[in-house]
């Protein structure tokens, strides 16, 4: 998988066409331009040395993305905007934005199966919230296609984040830490 840097305009634009929960950008842009990629077995024609040098590669690969998530998560806890926040939603937001922007797929997965007994904690639209109970408060999460209910206390912040970043692999030291600031 490679990755490409799209402007914020443009992010919206794509993120704007999503289906559903968690569809990736590569699934809405395959969509938008009716593109499906030509049937090649790679696996059938790679040499017999390739497949171990190729899972030392993804290993190396999966440590440095590991290192490079939870490095940005200490940069956000860090920076002047997050610092700047003084009510605990704010908090929040900038949080479950930054976890969205670091890990698409894994922040779908994480939230898909966070909800309350009675209520929807994160959908793609304000309305879905808004029928899940009364009172919720939906806002928007900046940068994401998810929207988030946000008239719940502090503790159950602290909650949603903590499933949310242990489902994405955090680690826990670093999830304790994200949850003691809201």
């Amino acid at each position: 998988m490679k990755t490409i840097e799209v402007d914020e305009e443009l992010y919206r634009y794509i993120a704007s066409h999503t289906q559903h929960i968690g569809e990736s950008a590569s699934n809405i842009l395959r969509r938008m331009l009716s593109f499906t990629p030509a049937d090649h077995n790679t696996e059938a024609t790679a040499s017999p040395g390739a497949v171990p040098v190729a899972k030392e590669a993804a290993a190396v690969t999966s440590a440095s993305r590991t290192r490079d998530r939870v490095r940005a998560i200490r940069e956000l806890l860090l920076s002047d905007e997050y610092a700047e926040q003084k009510k605990a939603v704010n908090r929040f937001m900038l949080i479950l934005s930054s976890l969205y922007r670091l890990d698409v797929q894994a922040f779908a997965a994480a939230t898909e199966s966070l909800h309350g007994r009675t209520r929807i904690y994160f959908a793609g639209n304000q309305q879905t919230l808004l029928q899940s109970g009364t009172h919720t408060k939906p806002q928007h999460i900046p940068r994401t296609p998810y929207w988030v209910i946000t008239n719940t206390n502090t503790e159950r912040k602290r909650s949603m984040i903590e499933h949310i970043m242990l489902s994405m692999q955090f680690p826990v030291e670093l999830t304790e830490k994200v949850c003691g600031t809201l």
